[in-house]
């Protein structure tokens, strides 16, 4: 029996629920050590293994797995040629480009992550054991959870119908989900949707009345600050890439605060990320970097493996390497916390898709100084769990697609609609 066929036979033992994972990698040693973990898991099964891209086209002819874990570097057919052909013969199927951390794989996996690819993750020089193997194994299985448990959920529940809204606040049709690279030691967990209970916090008297309003997915929504903003906080994750391009892009060029910016990623990633932003949007974009002061109109990304805080309004700018929070560094929370603490309800901050619930606490020290939250929505986020925890907890004064959330920025920003 070839090994495809095997591996499908046991995924059809283990349950139509399990994920079923294609492990992509022209290295017998790595196909066969992610392959024996994907069997291990109570949560995946081995859909099969493949050497290149070219043999794993052939694997999905006749059946089509959840989850591919896509090496870059392969012969024959390598993983950016082999991804497009993949999405449009599995377009249900969520894709993990996997490979060693150097400059030149960062920027072919922020490609992927254009094309479509879901997310990234840094796959050591070496998987004989120790941390580095643990690491890749633990992010690993977090963006495969993460990102086919959502397919598992949909098979087994089918999503109810959404309460009435009393205020119209997402009428733009949804948009693609986004895709994206990794963090850095994620939670694997992501949100589901339970009944929300009424969230208390300090009142400000620069805020509105709290949470008043609901949404249509029938989460409370607090009212905004009633003073308009001096900065701008955003958070995200797996699919935030390309989601933080369609936000950057929508408040370009009229921007008038500076812009703080929290993406689960390695080192190497954030630069280029700052890079990209600034090509689509035609802002000063940069990395993070201690002692710097807050431009009004400058965009500044925290660096892999950093926190960035700042010290007060307008800065300066501290990087620093404590202890991860949430599995991660960097980490939005603590980026919130400082932002709160500096600007209060002239806070703005946009909590986007990504894994876990890394934001939350920070949104809530933003809505206790009197600011603003945004999150983004379940249909157009690749995971919902950041921005979804946001929700749930009663935080956000808006749960928007995509597509909206720019427009919904430029207005607490007072910009002329685009």
């Amino acid at each position: 029996m070839s090994q495809g066929l095997a591996s499908r036979s046991t995924a059809s033992a283990q349950g139509a629920d399990a994920i079923r994972v294609l492990v992509v990698d022209d290295s017998s040693v790595i196909r066969g050590i992610v392959s024996r973990w994907i069997e291990a898991a109570s949560e995946t099964t081995l859909f099969g293994s493949a050497v290149n891209g070219q043999d794993a086209l052939e694997r999905v002819k006749t059946d089509k797995p959840d989850i591919i874990v896509l090496d870059i570097e392969m012969p024959g057919m390598d993983g950016i040629t082999a991804l497009p052909l993949l999405l449009k013969s599995c377009p249900q199927a969520k894709i993990i480009m996997a490979s060693t951390l150097t400059r030149r794989n960062a920027e072919i996996s922020l490609k992927a992550l254009a094309l479509g690819a879901a997310d990234y993750v840094p796959k050591p020089t070496s998987l004989g054991g120790g941390e580095a193997a643990e690491d890749f194994r633990r992010e690993l299985f977090a963006r495969i959870t993460a990102l086919g448990g959502k397919r598992v959920r949909k098979l087994a529940a089918p999503r109810p119908a959404p309460a009435a809204e009393p205020v119209a606040r997402t009428s733009a049709p949804t948009v693609p989900a986004a895709p994206t690279p990794v963090a850095r030691r994620e939670a694997p967990a992501t949100v589901t949707r339970p009944v929300v209970s009424p969230v208390r916090v300090p009142h400000s008297p620069a805020a509105a009345d709290e949470a008043l309003s609901t949404s249509r997915s029938g989460f409370q929504l607090r009212k905004p600050s009633l003073l308009p903003p001096q900065v701008l906080v955003i958070g995200s994750s797996t699919g935030g890439p390309q989601a933080l391009v369609a936000v950057i892009a929508a408040i370009a060029p009229q921007l008038s605060v500076p812009v703080l910016i929290t993406q689960h990623m390695p080192p190497t990633f954030t630069s280029i990320l700052a890079e990209s932003l600034s090509r689509v949007s035609g802002l000063k974009c940069v990395e993070g970097a201690n002692g710097m002061m807050l431009e009004r109109g400058c965009v500044y990304v925290a660096p892999g493996d950093y926190h960035m805080v700042i010290k007060g309004k307008g800065g300066p700018i501290e990087l620093n390497q404590n202890p991860p929070e949430n599995f991660c560094r960097p980490a939005v929370d603590p980026m919130f916390r400082s932002v709160a603490a500096a600007y209060g309800a002239t806070a703005l901050a946009a909590v986007l898709t990504g894994m876990g619930s890394d934001g939350r606490e920070g949104a809530r020290s933003i809505v206790g100084a009197g600011g603003t939250v945004i999150a983004q929505d379940e249909e157009t986020s690749v995971v919902w769990g950041m921005p979804g925890a946001v929700a749930q907890a009663g935080l956000a004064a808006a749960v928007l697609p995509l597509n909206n959330v720019g427009p919904e920025i430029r207005k607490h920003l007072g910009l002329r609609p685009k």
